[in-house]
């Protein structure tokens, strides 16, 4: 790394006044970070967690190396770190969540209307035999009753287990099973376009087949949608809460104690990645404040749904732990029209914009006219992340909604880490377009070739990481040990299964998977597991599934199908394509299904 703040005509400098106002001002601080980070992770670690609440303070931050445990002896809780310390103090009345549904409507909860609503729901889970260490399925529409579910789960010592709503029946009865959920908090529907998915019939559909299962809640988005209820089974939202305490008592949990599950699209199964509550709090805090310079006076938006990890860590609970004010959007970028994005930034005066790079490319081509038709003078800070971004798009992102002005932080993260662990402290890294630029400190990456061996600049090799940190999951669901998957291939270190290169000037970028699993609009996506859904259609021998690239998606897909004694036919070809949608979900969809005869 260099001695000095890089130099070269590649790079674009943050202005005086944005890194004179950051949390981080200088290339300078950001090496004296790293290297504390790495030679003294103990005390840079220590020194973030104490900035927290401790009901009981940590006997050792680091032990172990493979069954490695953070903040041990510790007792936290972090929903009580995300509302009840903010409660003493002028953030009481600040708003925490602005929601915007997607026919307009708008709704704000402070801090304090959020912890009464959170505490409500934690008095009426409890009361309906849900416990520490419970598993929870939230199952619902991107409204408040979603980040509250989560909350409320936390403050009780629950697991919730978030799954995105474009799911349907199939895969959320693999998660439910997989799990071993006792309870659901599901809504009647969730608005998509304009249309209405209706999640609690998909629930009814797989309740009965799932033997763990004893509860389910309901959420009235539409008050007047009629909605079947099962009297022994079903619990109505509105009339738990009116009946329940608004104030409740955080239950006190170890550092190592499950905070979540969230399933990723595994070699041919979905994988339920176990995040502890500790270390994933404490670095979930700093990244959030430092990667999106945070300030008291933000409007964060993350356009990430909260059923992915990048919901669950930035529009949640890095936002909540900084005090910051975060907008949840219920709708899609497009709808009504292509303008309804830059609507929302201009209404809601949006400081800090985090979506992905296939947003930016629909963006672009919308057009420029759209963006300039917006007061869009109250962004400061743009961030993407979820797939790599070409140099090309990363410009226009920077020119066109940033204006030059605001800086463009490139993100990589995943499900397993937790959190951000590459991309640029705005304020003190020089940006490179199109790159991830250095590690978050505490993280020490390295590009190696198939024997682990580190590859010279500008070679392409395998991502890996060499240390533990933080935020790493904990282990798999329902397997003994996680390190089959992740630290075998190359012994005692982190495989992403990425591929990526350091350039000449040191800088990081991630090219992409080097597995079975692809990016397609941001989610990860198993080709060998819709290839098995495929084959358990009736008409179905033989299935492979194969990515193309997409102007505007990163990456589409294409089902090769051999058929059994079915005639190929445009109606059957349909039909496997709703198939896999019905099983997995719509952003599982193939885009076209070819029939093969070899």
């Amino acid at each position: 790394m260099n001695k000095q703040t890089p130099i070269s005509p590649d790079l674009i400098y943050p202005s005086e006044e944005f890194a004179g106002n950051a949390q981080i001002k200088s290339f300078e601080e950001y090496k004296h970070l790293y290297k504390k980070s790495i030679e003294s992770p103990e005390e840079f670690w220590g020194g973030i967690a104490g900035k927290l609440h401790w009901f009981k303070k940590w006997d050792t931050v680091f032990t172990g190396n493979k069954n490695f445990k953070w903040f041990d002896g510790a007792k936290t809780n972090i929903a009580y770190n995300c509302l009840d310390i903010h409660l003493s103090t002028w953030r009481r009345n600040k708003a925490a969540i602005i929601w915007e549904s997607e026919p307009g409507e708008t709704r704000i909860l402070t801090y304090q209307s959020l912890y009464n609503q959170v505490c409500r729901l934690s008095n009426a889970l409890k009361k309906n035999g849900i416990k520490k260490g419970d598993k929870v399925i939230v199952y619902m529409g991107m409204t408040p009753e979603l980040a509250i579910s989560m909350l409320a789960c936390a403050r009780i010592g629950a697991v919730h287990v978030v799954v995105h709503n474009g799911f349907n029946a199939g895969a959320l009865k693999k998660r439910i099973l997989d799990s071993k959920a006792k309870m659901i908090i599901t809504g009647d529907a969730a608005l998509k376009r304009g249309a209405k998915i209706f999640l609690k019939k998909i629930v009814d559909e797989i309740a009965d087949d799932c033997p763990e299962l004893k509860k389910v809640i309901v959420f009235k988005r539409f008050p007047d949608l009629q909605t079947e209820l099962n009297s022994e089974r079903d619990l109505l939202w509105n009339e738990l809460l009116n009946n329940s305490k608004d104030d409740h008592k955080p239950d006190q949990v170890d550092p190592e104690h499950p905070l979540f599950i969230l399933y990723v699209s595994g070699e041919d199964y979905p994988a339920g990645i176990v995040h502890s509550t500790a270390g994933y709090m404490v670095q979930t805090y700093i990244t959030a404040k430092w990667l999106f310079d945070l300030k008291d006076e933000d409007v964060f938006w993350c356009t990430a749904d909260l059923g992915w990890i990048a919901g669950h860590s930035y529009v949640l609970y890095g936002a909540l732990l900084n005090g910051a004010t975060t907008l949840l959007y219920e709708g899609t970028p497009n709808f009504p029209d292509n303008e309804r994005t830059w609507q929302i930034i201009s209404r809601h005066k949006v400081n800090i914009f985090y979506t992905t790079p296939t947003s930016v490319r629909a963006f672009h081509s919308w057009g420029e006219e759209l963006i300039k038709k917006y007061n869009l003078s109250s962004l400061r800070l743009l961030a993407i992340g979820g797939e790599p971004i070409s140099p090309q798009m990363w410009k226009w992102f920077y020119k066109v909604v940033g204006k030059n002005k605001c800086p463009v932080i490139h993100t990589w993260m995943q499900t397993e880490t937790g959190n951000i662990l590459l991309a640029p402290l705005p304020g003190a890294i020089p940006l490179k377009p199109g790159s991830c630029t250095f590690p978050f400190p505490g993280v020490v990456p390295e590009i190696v070739d198939t024997g682990g061996n580190p590859v010279p600049a500008g070679q392409e090799g395998f991502l890996i990481i060499k240390n533990t940190f933080p935020s790493m999951l904990t282990k798999i669901n329902n397997s003994r040990d996680a390190s089959e998957k992740y630290w075998q291939r190359f012994p005692g270190k982190y495989f992403t299964g990425d591929t990526a290169e350091i350039d000449k000037d040191g800088y990081l970028w991630v090219k992409g998977r080097s597995d079975n699993v692809i990016n397609v609009a941001g989610h990860r996506i198993s080709m060998n597991e819709i290839k098995n859904i495929l084959l358990l259609h009736q008409d179905v021998k033989e299935a492979e599934v194969l990515p193309k690239p997409d102007d505007i998606r990163g990456t589409s897909l294409t089902a090769l199908v051999k058929l059994k004694d079915k005639e190929p036919s445009l109606l059957l070809q349909e039909e496997l394509r709703d198939y896999v949608e019905k099983e997995i979900g719509t952003f599982a969809k193939p885009d076209e299904v070819k029939f093969i005869t070899e």
